[in-house]
């Protein structure tokens, strides 16, 4: 009787991190979160910051309490959020932790780039990635304004999934999903572009060889078997960008279908086989991200959780509202519940709420500017962020419908805010399908999936949905009131108007 196979999993956000092992016999999947801990900020000189060395002590210290369960693991795959990337040194060390994307040099930077070095069309033509001032292409050309130090001395650049990967094997990598969110790879060649490169300063020779999902990187450093305990695992590219590897686990029985994957970032789409770069999808601001097999994610950032996680962790400290802070979220949006519908719409994609040093005093500021109800207690504002990611999605759906090669039938969500029943049934709603709520850990078992395809134990992304899909109770949600949100919609129309929303 053949052995049960276990997969190791790095799964990693720009609030949090987890290690988890997975395993599937006999067609039947299984996993277990092994360690989780968090992804702080780090603010210094004007500047933020990821601590890579932090990620990396975490990975390890997984690592070492699967070894001591005397947990056989066949390989390790690592997923993180994307765009941001860390410097090697030709002493082979890292030249300082990670610029994180959140990082105010790129507030101008993408503008300056647009307008001086190469055209906004131009750029999507040849990439067909939405325009974020903290693509790694704007981040690089920020840098390089500032005559950043690390740039200048890099002998190699790796994005952060690839880092931590080199960093457990000693082995250079770019795969293909993460470089894709960079806004430097053209999907059609699958390479990076020599001429944004050069736009920029870099070479092709300064990023690792491009790799697909499923390749293996390589195994253990004999530094990092000695550290865990563990022998010589190998550790395979999985899909590095979280949202490929969560895509990768839509438990979608056909093609017909939409995902939202739901998180800090709410990201809706659909998988294609080629990339979709139009006049339309340009206007829109849609990006063609790499998915598995051959697959293009054809979808578009939304400013997700970010608004509620924010808000809370004000609250925490705040004196006013410190008791939203003592309360559950489930009790929170309850309250929410309570609040008039549709008194306060904010479009979640307005820049004055990209990174705000008040996200409670943002919401109330855009709805100053725009003459509505300006609101007051958590439950309101709760209330108000629900309200207006649901009117968002129902916009980004439409849109999606119009281009999409097959009718949606079905969106299905994905993530941590899966298991958000009010803004489900909201997005059911405001959208009029039916929404499948679930897996809430789907990047990690894209992750573990992607691992377990590469061991052989699975045939394809369908044979993965199946089995995805078997071992999930998922949740359903149908449209309800679709005269009232009808009206709601063309409400949050005519304030994105007024504000004159770049889309």
């Amino acid at each position: 009787m053949e052995k049960k196979k276990y997969f190791f999993a790095v799964d990693l956000g720009a609030t949090s991190g987890r290690t988890i092992i997975g395993s599937i016999d006999n067609g039947l999947f299984d996993m277990e979160e092994v360690t989780r801990f968090p992804n702080h900020l780090i603010e210094q000189g004007g500047h933020f910051y990821w601590d890579i060395y932090a990620l990396y002590f975490e990975i390890i210290r997984g690592l070492k309490e699967v070894a001591k369960r005397d947990i056989e693991i066949t390989s390790i795959g690592i997923d993180t959020w994307g765009v941001d990337f860390v410097f090697i040194g030709d002493d082979e060390a890292i030249l300082r932790n990670p610029r994180a994307y959140r990082d105010p040099i790129t507030f101008e930077a993408m503008d300056d780039y647009l307008d001086r070095i190469i055209s906004r069309k131009e750029v999507y033509a040849v990439t067909g990635i939405q325009f974020l001032n903290f693509n790694s292409l704007f981040q690089f050309h920020a840098m390089r304004r500032e005559d950043n130090s690390a740039l200048k001395a890099a002998r190699k650049i790796l994005f952060v999934p690839d880092a931590l990967s080199w960093m457990l094997t000693g082995k250079e990598v770019c795969e293909y999903t993460i470089a894709s969110t960079s806004q430097m790879l053209d999907p059609h060649t699958r390479q990076l572009d020599e001429r944004l490169l050069a736009s920029v300063g870099l070479t092709r020779q300064m990023f690792g060889r491009m790799v697909n999902p499923g390749t293996v990187i390589g195994t253990l450093t004999d530094e990092v078997q000695k550290m865990t305990g563990l022998g010589a695992v190998p550790v395979i590219a999985v899909a590095g960008h979280d949202t490929a590897s969560a895509v990768a686990a839509v438990p979608a029985k056909d093609e017909q279908f939409a995902y939202l994957s739901s998180g800090t970032w709410s990201l809706m789409g659909i998988e294609t086989r080629d990339a979709i770069i139009s006049d339309q999808s340009y206007e829109r601001n849609f990006t063609n991200e790499g998915g598995i097999e051959g697959t293009t994610r054809f979808l578009k950032n939304i400013c997700g959780m970010w608004l509620y996680e924010r808000c809370r962790k004000e609250w925490a400290v705040s004196t006013a509202y410190r008791y939203a802070a003592t309360m559950s979220h489930s009790e929170l949006q309850a309250s929410a519940m309570q609040v008039e519908a549709f008194r306060s719409i904010i479009n979640p994609d307005d820049a004055l709420f990209a990174n705000p040093s008040s996200m409670t005093e943002a919401i109330q500021q855009y709805c100053r500017q725009t003459h509505q109800y300006v609101p007051e207690t958590p439950a309101e504002i709760c209330r108000s962020i629900f309200d207006s990611l649901a009117l968002r999605y129902k916009q980004v759906f439409q849109w999606l419908q119009e281009v999409a090669p097959f009718s949606l039938e079905v969106l299905h969500i994905i993530g941590g805010g899966s298991l958000n029943k009010y803004l489900n049934q909201f997005t059911a709603n405001a959208t009029g399908v039916t929404v499948l709520a679930g897996p809430q850990e789907g990047t990690a078992i894209g992750n573990i999936m992607l691992q377990a395809k590469s061991a052989g134990l699975v045939k394809d992304i369908w044979e993965m949905r199946r089995i995805i899909a078997n071992a999930l109770d998922l949740v359903r949600y149908e449209p309800q009131n679709k005269d009232v949100w009808d009206q709601a919609y063309e409400k949050y129309l005519s304030i994105v108007d007024t504000l004159k929303i770049k889309h």
